[in-house]
């Protein structure tokens, strides 16, 4: 441990009182004011399972891509959070080819919400 390491906390902690923040609403792309952030968030958390599924197999980006059908750049740009231009079927896609069973489930909104329903993505 360096010798000033308890000085460098207690100046953090000293930092850390005045910076100011904003709570989130639990959605990073709504609260960054992107139009489509519901569908945003779900394809985040999709995508995320994916790069999860890679790692708990040990696969390399190439045998990964090699299973899903796209080319180990995509799969890059992919687990970078570059999925704008995949559709959510298509990422699901993916999930079924990493051996994993998908399913959709639909309800009835909650009561307290708006007119409209929402999407949401959830892993067992």
């Amino acid at each position: 441990m360096p010798k000033n390491w308890q000085k460098e906390v207690e100046m953090t902690r000293k930092s850390a009182e005045s910076v100011e923040y904003e709570v989130s609403s639990g959605n990073v792309y709504e609260d960054l004011g992107f139009p489509n952030a519901a569908e945003m968030l779900a394809k985040a958390r999709i995508v995320s399972e994916i790069g999860r599924i890679i790692e708990a197999r040990k696969l390399t980006q190439l045998q990964a891509g090699k299973l899903i059908g796209i080319d180990q750049p995509k799969i890059s740009a992919l687990l970078r959070g570059h999925f704008q231009g995949y559709s959510q079927e298509r990422l699901i896609g993916f999930l079924t080819k990493l051996g994993m069973d998908v399913e959709i489930v639909v309800r009835p909104k909650a009561k307290k919400r708006s007119s409209t329903g929402s999407v949401s993505v959830v892993f067992a």
